[in-house]
């Protein structure tokens, strides 16, 4: 079953780390089934409150969304998003069939 990795970027703090993380993060998709649908267009917000962008990846299960964002390739980017603003990320089912 298909999975899709959803980050909300909810406020930068340090542009210079997100920056040091949009270079390397684009890297860490080699040799991994990612199929990039979103990133960072305009928003319409209907609910909830405000942020500043979201991405969403799809990925063919749970576990090649898990491996990506485990591999030493990604966890080697992701120091400078933490460093460099606040997200909410998850790994959500899709419906295939």
């Amino acid at each position: 079953m298909s999975a899709y990795v959803v980050m909300i970027r909810e406020q930068t703090t340090d542009q210079a780390a997100m920056d040091t993380y949009a270079s390397l993060a684009p890297l860490a998709r080699e040799g991994h089934a990612v199929t990039p649908l979103v990133k960072y267009g305009a928003l319409n917000i209907l609910e909830g409150p405000s942020f500043e962008g979201c991405l969403i990846h799809r990925f063919p299960t749970v576990k090649a969304a898990e491996a990506w964002y485990h591999s030493p390739q990604y966890q080697q980017a992701v120091k400078h998003r933490h460093q460099g603003a606040q997200y909410r990320v998850f790994i959500v089912e899709g419906i295939d069939g």
